[in-house]
């Protein structure tokens, strides 16, 4: 590692990071950092607040702190179409959602962000939202509409019986609706320490665009060893890692700007500045 230097790096152990990890242990690259795994909210938190250096972030919550922030390039966790974690499951039209009762089934910024977007902007809906844990039939019981994210998502669609339910995978709904990819997650490090420590920034970018990289030519492989600690069937896994788009491109960070314009005119998050830097130099 350069700099002489372990960074301080979160991991979400959720299936939709998998594959940007799945190298990482292959390879050896996590003797050089110390990992912190946990849950998205709290790796958000400990990034913002400096107790991790390098770390995934939801979209929103890298929004709201892009001045303390750079983005690692071409590293994301997104959509060009269908994601299948991140539903609105519907007892009925989503134009009748207006005042009526919706559970968030989870903390997700990003994605209890465009559920909401789109049932206001979409549809004129502004219902009564409120959180509850993330399950599904319990949701319904309480409320006409819930939004399901993450690993739980991926179970109510897998195990749970939707018939008569409206299920809108809300990454296929923003395409429909903009044209353009979904960023959910992007991968950041703080200004301070990319600015003190910028070969070890390069190490760990470099480590997970490999990891990501050699994932991508053994998806079969890794959605197997995943399988046997989950509740999926190793196809169902391999074709979830698929859809999923791991990329920060030109027509994701376009994506990205679009949300971030959305959730600026809602006043969620603040403007990001048209020109200036996004990215650390790796």
């Amino acid at each position: 590692m350069s700099d002489n230097i372990r960074p301080r790096v979160g991991h979400i152990q959720f299936l939709n990071c998998l594959p940007i990890y799945w190298g990482l242990m292959r390879s050896g690259a996590l003797l050089d950092v110390d990992l912190y795994k946990d849950t998205p909210d709290k790796l958000n938190n400990d990034l913002v607040a400096g107790k991790l250096d390098i770390g995934p972030i939801s979209l929103v919550e890298y929004l709201r702190h892009a001045d303390e922030l750079l983005l690692l390039p071409n590293l994301a966790v997104g959509s060009d179409g269908p994601v299948l974690s991140v539903n609105l499951i519907s007892t009925r039209p989503l134009n009748e959602l207006d005042g009526r009762p919706v559970a968030l089934g989870s903390t997700s910024r990003t994605g209890v962000l465009l559920a909401q977007m789109l049932l206001a902007e979409k549809y004129g809906a502004e219902p009564s939202y409120f959180r509850c844990p993330p399950e599904l039939n319990q949701m319904l019981l309480e409320a006409d509409a819930g939004v399901l994210i993450g690993d739980p998502a991926l179970r109510a669609m897998h195990d749970e019986p939707t018939s008569g339910l409206q299920v809108i995978d809300l990454g296929e709904a923003w395409k429909e609706w903009t044209g353009l990819p979904m960023v959910f997650a992007v991968w950041a490090v703080r200004k301070d320490f990319a600015a003190n420590h910028p070969g070890a920034v390069k190490d760990v970018h470099d480590a997970f665009q490999r990891s990501r990289d050699l994932c991508l030519t053994e998806l079969d492989e890794a959605a197997a060893a995943a399988a046997r600690w989950e509740s999926f069937d190793a196809p169902t896994l391999a074709n979830y890692f698929r859809v999923l788009d791991f990329s920060l491109g030109d027509r994701q960070i376009e994506g990205l700007r679009e949300f971030a314009r959305r959730a600026a005119a809602r006043g969620e998050v603040p403007a990001l500045p048209a020109d200036g830097p996004l990215f650390a130099e790796v």
